[in-house]
């Protein structure tokens, strides 16, 4: 048994204006923990996060803690990429729903993900 399972998510080609737009990342945040049966320890903060060079141009960083650990969205809109974490203690999390909602929140044309299982020791202790 392992202790919970992250999932990263890289998305290509979205919509400028969806990307820049605060409200749809905090909404995003504040409704994603409980379609996926999580529970929000506090409202969703949101960030807008000024650029430092060419390969940050900004954008808005946002987060919500959960009790099962938290869920994290970064977007570039003049990049047209969002990148997002989400990391539970929970397992069996439902992977092709969380790449098809972020594909749908902000026109994605394109994305990647990463799963890691986490604390594959954590049966042992």
């Amino acid at each position: 048994m392992h202790f919970g399972e992250h999932l990263t998510i890289d998305g290509y080609g979205g919509s400028k204006d969806k990307l820049n737009d605060k409200e749809l990342v905090f909404d995003c945040l504040n409704k994603l923990p409980e379609e996926l049966g999580m529970h929000k320890l506090a409202d969703p903060m949101v960030y807008f996060a000024k650029g430092n060079d060419l390969k940050d141009p900004g954008g808005w960083s946002g987060f919500v803690i959960i009790e099962e650990s938290h869920i994290s969205i970064h977007t570039f809109p003049e990049k047209q990429f969002v990148s997002a974490d989400i990391y539970t203690c929970k397992n069996g999390m439902n992977n092709d729903f969380i790449q098809n909602y972020f594909k749908e929140k902000f026109d994605l044309k394109d994305i990647e993900i990463n799963f890691i299982k986490r604390g594959l020791k954590y049966g042992n202790l």
